[in-house]
């Protein structure tokens, strides 16, 4: 069954407003941790169908495309937390301000890793799904495609592939 633009909108719409009622939980929370994300989640979840924003089966479902983009954002945040753990190691820094920042930087770099392990290596979105802005890149052939806001994921322009990993 094919969705109306209506309902895309509709849809994309629904997606930002769990996505900033999660910030909104997430940030009023205490813990930081994955279990953190993940109670937030839900949290938002309810919150937002007791509501009337969007039914049971399409909270769920858009419960698990935000759930699937936190996971690609830790992933991605880790990567960039392993290149800074490398250039700005302590042992390659002078003693001072630098150096206390790298010791903080591997801190958090720690930290990253750690979540990253948790969520999944390698994340794929399929056409028609839905996802937050950010670049798409097939796996058929490799073409990018640029997503400016919250969206459904379209076909390959160029292979008509319906696999993709994402970047931000």
């Amino acid at each position: 069954m094919k969705i109306s633009d209506q309902n895309k909108e509709k849809l994309e719409q629904q997606y930002d407003l769990l996505a900033h009622k999660f910030n909104e939980l997430y940030l009023a929370g205490k813990g930081r941790g994955r279990e953190a994300m993940t109670v937030a989640l839900q949290k938002s979840h309810e919150q937002l169908t007791a509501l009337g924003e969007f039914s049971a089966e399409q909270g769920e479902e858009l419960k698990q495309y935000l759930a699937r983009d936190l996971d690609q954002t830790i992933s991605d945040a880790k990567q960039l937390g392993e290149e800074a753990k490398v250039r700005l190691h302590p042992a390659r820094l002078g003693a001072g301000a630098l150096s206390s920042l790298a010791n903080v930087l591997e801190l958090t770099s720690n930290a990253l890793h750690s979540l990253g392990d948790k969520a999944k290596n390698k994340l794929t979105y399929k056409t028609g799904e839905m996802t937050s802005a950010g670049t798409l890149t097939c796996q058929g052939c490799g073409q990018q495609v640029q997503l400016k806001k919250t969206g459904h994921v379209p076909p390959c322009s160029k292979c008509n592939g319906i696999l993709f990993n994402k970047g931000y």
